[in-house]
């Protein structure tokens, strides 16, 4: 998979995955904002949609198709251990920090694969699958930003991950917006503090 690796000076690894239309660069001032210490592996997503890049397909918006997602999940997980192999980093020590279809993506591998990740920051994120068991997840830090008013992201999405990770044994926070499904900044320093306390 396209991506950038910058090695840092502690043993965090911060996965960035893009929204919808995005870059492996788009998220890097994120990454320094969240921990400016920490590697950074910034993927972009397999997929076009229209031209735009995506780390899986959807039938329509809110729609996931999910045979793709299987696949493009089966696909990124195993990207990481070649990823980790390649730059000489703990497979473990991964953190993901995704943007709309980013988080998504980055919830599904919470979903389908036990230590995934050490933990997750997540922006804008939907429930990638329903009415299936999931992996344990317990003690794994995940961090959730949401806008009540998300036009895209409904706020009660936000409420049954919630539900689902916390379900599987992980350790949940969600900060509230009032600004649609920008990523913004208030969000970024939320996301910035709970990492402090949590990772």
């Amino acid at each position: 998979m396209k991506h950038i690796f910058q090695q840092g000076k502690n043993e965090c690894v911060l996965l960035m995955l893009h929204g919808t239309g995005g870059t492996e660069r788009d998220l890097l001032p994120l990454a320094e904002a969240i921990d400016s210490n920490a590697s950074v592996l910034s993927v972009r997503g397999n997929v076009l949609e229209n031209g735009m890049p995506r780390f899986f397909r959807r039938l329509a918006e809110g729609v996931f198709d999910e045979e793709d997602l299987l696949f493009r999940t089966k696909e990124l997980n195993e990207f990481l251990h070649d990823a980790a192999e390649e730059h000489g980093f703990n497979r473990e020590s991964i953190i993901a920090i995704g943007y709309s279809n980013g988080a998504n993506i980055a919830a599904s591998l919470l979903f389908h694969y036990e230590k995934a990740l050490k933990a997750a920051i997540l922006h804008h994120p939907m429930v990638p699958r329903r009415g299936i068991e999931l992996p344990s997840l317990t003690g794994v830090p995940i961090f959730m930003a949401a806008g009540e008013n998300d036009p895209i992201c409904p706020s009660q999405e936000t409420i049954d991950l919630q539900q689902l990770l916390d379900g599987a044994g992980a350790d949940t926070t969600i900060h509230w917006e009032q600004n649609g499904h920008m990523l913004t900044g208030t969000e970024v320093q939320a996301a910035a503090n709970w990492y402090k306390k949590n990772v």
